[in-house]
């Protein structure tokens, strides 16, 4: 039996994983917001774990703020880089398999090709700096059976995202527009989730593997914002605009694409494509969540 923390529960990639809950007999989860577990708490998370007999941790709590990233910076550290720290710590003494999410952001974001794990990581933005520091820390602790993932542009019908903006926006206006110069992936938070509890079971490292997971072929924030809003609302127009037309605080990378060739490999998985994936989660989407 598996009894698994899921941190950031109530985040959208906590609420996918929630979502497999009957999917998996031998699979107990124990959901836990920042409330009923605070990372930065070194004693709160190793109490909780210890009481709840936990031996698998899925870190999905995360300071993801892009922009708010750049003033916070105490907390954007405190929680991404020390929480980090703390979660690898107590998995490491408690012998518990570790999954930690990372981000795309831990690139400069100039790349010509698919980032590969072993590239060179130079991150531009505090929430990217902050990410890095949370998976060298995790890999200087080193806790056996653990694995991060980086992830991309992700979504879900949970919590604030990319998706729900474009069909909060197509419900009220005309015409959106929306950057076409910055390349990457969608992730479908339910296909991260769902590839995270099959590999589980076989996450038996030595030493901290790092991974990319994200669903394939590379588009575009416009294209993508065209697919989701063509499917809703037929008649609201996308129109294209620069990355210089459209300001924000932090720098985005204007390519983040991720080869997953690693993933697919080692767990011997098939990942769908990013207009596959969105189908399926448009189909299933619950408004007003």
């Amino acid at each position: 039996m598996y009894n698994i923390l899921i941190t950031g529960a109530g985040g959208q990639l906590g609420k996918s994983i929630f979502d497999f809950q009957n999917a998996f007999g031998n699979y107990n989860f124990f959901l836990a917001t920042r409330k009923d577990v605070d990372i930065c708490d070194f004693e709160d998370v190793s109490r909780y774990c210890q009481l709840h007999q936990i031996n698998v941790i899925i870190n999905c709590a995360a300071y993801t703020n892009v922009d708010k990233a750049e003033t916070n910076v105490d907390d954007a550290y405190r929680i991404n880089e020390k929480g980090a720290e703390n979660i690898a710590i107590i998995a490491k003494q408690l012998q518990c398999k570790l999954i930690h999410i990372s981000t795309d952001y831990v690139f400069e974001g100039n790349g010509t090709r698919p980032y590969k794990e072993d590239d060179a990581t130079k991150p531009v933005t505090v929430y990217g700096k902050s990410k890095l520091a949370g998976e060298l820390a995790v890999q200087r602790i080193n806790p056996p059976n653990t694995v991060i993932i980086r992830t991309s542009w992700l979504y879900s019908p949970y919590a604030a995202n990319f998706l729900k903006t474009m069909l909060r926006l197509g419900k009220d206006r005309t015409e959106i527009a929306v950057v076409e110069d910055q390349k990457g992936c969608p992730t479908y938070a339910k296909d991260l989730a769902d590839t995270m509890l099959l590999m589980l079971p076989d996450i038996m490292t030595d030493t901290v593997k790092v991974y990319h997971f994200s669903n394939q072929h590379t588009t575009s924030w416009y294209l993508f914002a065209k697919h989701i809003i063509n499917s809703t609302y037929k008649h609201v127009k996308v129109l294209p605009i620069t990355t210089s037309d459209f300001f924000t605080k932090a720098k985005r990378p204007a390519y983040s694409v991720l080869d997953c060739t690693l993933i697919k490999k080692d767990y011997n998985i098939t990942i769908r494509s990013w207009k596959t994936a969105l189908e399926d989660c448009l189909a299933g989407f619950v408004t007003g969540e």
